[in-house]
């Protein structure tokens, strides 16, 4: 491998396994950046299957300092240590997102809950948050039956974009096949645009 080589984060939550615009869109970008560089990592994440949402246990031992964290702590967090290992690790993120009812899906909302970690992946100071993960590139790529990419209905991409900025990624490019059920077109706009941009 090179030493150069990047590590690509390929992250899918579309509950659809087949005929999923946001797959089919994911997909071909990680293909164009592995052609681009060979001796790259992928690192796939489809975290459709689904994700522990955050309880009591698990807030009570991310709030406890690491050095102190008893074993069922640590098992406890362990999960989501591999989820932020993952994210650290990457230079490039690809995000694939379908807009569920104007958000984002509650899988990959359960996913940025196990990522968004003070001390880990931003951290406190006295000029407010500060996010630790800086010098990386993120693509989201979204799709939407109805709800316009940007619109005053889409709480989706304007809170990605605003987490990731929150831990520091602030490199973030959006390619939206948006309202496809009024124009199915935008699907091949969308795709043209991404092998466009990974070129």
């Amino acid at each position: 491998m090179s030493p150069n080589a990047n590590t690509i984060l390929h992250i899918d939550a579309s509950a659809r396994k087949t005929n999923s615009v946001t797959r089919e869109l994911t997909s071909a970008l990680v293909s164009r950046l592995t052609e681009k560089d060979p001796d790259a990592t992928v690192l796939t994440r489809d975290v459709s299957t689904g994700l522990p949402f955050l309880d009591e246990e698990w807030v009570g031992a991310n709030f406890t300092d690491p050095s102190e964290r008893n074993a069922e702590q640590q098992a406890k967090l362990s999960l989501s240590d591999t989820l932020v290992d993952e994210l650290k690790s990457a230079d490039t993120i690809v995000i694939g997102t379908p807009i569920y009812n104007f958000s984002v899906p509650a899988a990959l909302k359960a996913w940025i809950d196990q990522i968004a970690r003070a001390r880990e992946t931003f951290k406190y100071t006295e000029n407010g948050p500060v996010g630790l993960l800086e010098g990386k590139k993120a693509y989201v790529l979204v799709a939407s039956g109805g709800t316009k990419v940007g619109s005053e209905i889409d709480f989706a991409v304007t809170y990605l974009k605003h987490v990731l900025g929150f831990v520091g990624i602030k490199d973030v490019t959006i390619i939206a096949a948006d309202q496809l059920m009024a124009d199915p077109s935008k699907k091949d706009h969308a795709l043209t645009q991404t092998l466009e941009l990974a070129a």
